[in-house]
């Protein structure tokens, strides 16, 4: 996938999934089913990921490659590091504290998904500053999946907001659990 193809599909499913939010009623908003986040923390978690990408993609490539690394294996695709997340959630993992979400009242329902769609604007406005090398050799941190490309954390990204999505509309009974989607 190109940066722009890239682009396009963070900004597209970031979207959907704020209008899938919004279009909640009120009480399914708040619906939590027990021992799960409700609608309002699954995207204030999916606001703390973007925002923590988005904020270290505003180092310039040469802090990024000082602070990190670099690599010159390649990226592989979206559909191999989805797999290899699956895999680490399938092993127990759980969202660490600093991604954990608050508790989310009605007030935020309107508020969250404007949250959203600025970070997510930040994110792609900065990750459009990168080469499609820079994209493929620099690396950052993931908290389960260790030292990501900087393509591969945006194709996490991607596919981290698509099930978050998928997990509001299963708790709601509106969908099932399977794989990640596809860009």
């Amino acid at each position: 996938m190109t940066t722009p193809q890239l682009l396009e599909a963070l900004t597209a499913a970031h979207e959907d999934f704020a209008e899938t939010v919004e279009a909640l009623a009120a009480d399914d908003f708040l619906r939590k089913p027990p021992g799960k986040w409700n609608a309002g923390q699954h995207l204030d978690h999916i606001i703390r990921s973007v925002s923590r990408v988005a904020g270290a993609l505003a180092l310039p490539g040469m802090a990024q490659g000082e602070l990190f690394g670099k690599t010159n294996e390649p990226a592989g695709t979206y559909e191999e590091l989805v797999a290899r997340y699956e895999q680490v959630l399938a092993g127990g993992f759980k969202a660490t504290e600093a991604f954990l979400p608050e508790e989310a009242g009605a007030a935020q329902q309107r508020e969250l998904p404007q949250q959203l769609r600025a970070e997510v604007a930040r994110l792609t406005t900065r990750a459009a500053g990168y080469s499609e090398e820079q994209l493929d050799t620099l690396l950052m941190p993931h908290p389960a999946l260790g030292k990501l490309t900087l393509r591969q954390m945006l194709y996490f990204t991607l596919g981290h907001v698509q099930h978050h999505r998928r997990l509001v509309l299963v708790g709601l009974g509106r969908g099932r659990l399977g794989g990640w989607l596809s860009p």
